[in-house]
């Protein structure tokens, strides 16, 4: 029996596992089902990592090799090449690979670091003929990145979210003609970073409150019918915009990896999509932790490290020293956020601060987030601006929470 198996690995298992040791596990597995460690980094071939974890600019690759060195120095044990296919709620992990045929391994603990995965045209039923040449942007950067293969020359992008906006990009330097990037809300789903280095620094033009209509096209996509939406996001006749491509890449959101969670009987947020977690990133399943996108999409992977790390060493504790108790306080989503992670906190298991994070519904100006429960206000912060395509981040000390009871509600107030 090992005392720990992180199911990923990913930035979000690589730091866990690396935690996890450093609090004194010695008998830890990583099961990655790539043939190499490094998750979703190892085709982010592009700079910006580790300006916060690090302090420094790296790249995709550059950033996971960090953690590979460091759990090259542990004596954590790692089978890549190997699927998980089922976790119990019993902590038995079902796995198979090439080396070790079927087997199924038992943990006294077990941190869920599966990722996410992209929305398809599928689940957004785009109408229109189905051609090739439709691809999600992950796919296609893993085929320009990792594979070597170019998707396609006349390019439409459909969704703004960071990794359609780093594809933009991409493929421009690579030689395509990107036409547009369309969106159907009215505001980017992605860092406003990369709206400047991936879209106006290649002068591409982002059509906010349009989306895809038609693809029209008999063995290759020939044609993109583009159309302005309403307020309820329906297309408005008379507003089509028709662009002659051969691709179109759809960045049309993330969806936590979550088969596994849900099967093991964990509760999962319907907000999220992931597992409902306590401070630590315990899930409703005892022993069982949930950390990096599983857990809930993020925009920076140094936050990922950050609460991975967090999980890793709680996993450690419950191992060492068994599980954590006390009363909880339910995080609840106020006016203006869409979902707030941990969903509980136990005051007790709170050494110095308790962080939530969070993403806002709209765009707000200058604002202040405000904590409250039944009680009245019990903690303001304030922001000068916020997106939905970036994560806020708040911290609650200890010492303020020993006195709330019941739940705890984070809202935004836009100041005047």
């Amino acid at each position: 029996m090992y005392e720990l198996i992180v199911i990923g690995g990913g930035p979000a298992g690589l730091a866990a596992a690396c935690a996890a040791w450093d609090s004194g596990l010695r008998s830890i597995l990583i099961v990655e089902r790539d043939r190499e460690l490094g998750g979703i980094l190892n085709q982010c071939i592009h700079n910006g990592f580790g300006l916060t974890y690090f302090k420094e600019e790296l790249t995709g690759p550059e950033y996971a090799h960090r953690f590979v060195e460091l759990l090259s120095k542990t004596g954590v044990e790692v089978r890549t090449d190997t699927m998980v296919l089922e976790v119990t709620p019993d902590r038995k992990v079902h796995m198979t690979g090439p080396e070790t045929g079927y087997v199924v391994e038992e943990a006294k603990s077990i941190i869920l670091a599966m990722g996410c995965r992209e929305r398809t045209r599928g689940a957004i039923a785009i109408p229109g003929s189905r051609p090739a040449g439709i691809f999600t942007a992950g796919a296609a950067q893993r085929y320009v990145n990792v594979e070597g293969y170019m998707p396609g020359k006349r390019v439409v992008i459909l969704g703004s979210g960071d990794i359609g906006l780093i594809m933009a990009r991409r493929m421009t330097l690579e030689g395509a003609k990107v036409l547009a990037c369309v969106e159907v809300m009215p505001y980017s789903g992605g860092l406003t970073r990369n709206i400047v280095q991936c879209l106006e620094d290649y002068d591409i033009p982002l059509y906010l409150s349009h989306t895809v209509t038609d693809i029209k096209g008999r063995d290759r996509v020939e044609q993109v019918v583009v159309s302005r939406v309403d307020e309820r996001r329906r297309p408005i006749p008379g507003t089509e915009m028709v662009f002659d491509c051969d691709t179109l890449l759809l960045s049309v959101g993330l969806i936590p990896e979550n088969e596994l969670t849900s099967g093991a009987g964990i509760l999962l947020d319907p907000r999220t999509k992931g597992a409902v977690v306590y401070e630590n990133m315990e899930t409703s399943v005892p022993g069982v932790f949930a950390c990096g996108n599983v857990a809930h999409v993020h925009d920076l992977v140094d936050f990922v490290t950050q609460e991975s790390q967090r999980a890793g060493a709680a996993a450690a504790k419950y191992v060492l020293n068994g599980p954590a108790g006390g009363e909880t306080i339910d995080v609840i989503n106020g006016s203006g956020v869409s979902y707030t992670v941990p969903q509980r906190i136990r005051p007790e298991n709170v050494e110095k601060t308790a962080g939530i994070f969070f993403r806002v519904n709209r765009i707000f100006g200058k604002s202040r987030i405000v904590v409250s429960n039944r009680e009245g206000e019990v903690a303001g912060f304030n922001r000068e601006r916020l997106a939905p395509g970036e994560m806020e981040r708040i911290a609650l000390p200890a010492k303020l929470l020993e006195n709330v009871k019941g739940e705890l509600t984070v809202a935004i107030q836009e100041v005047e």
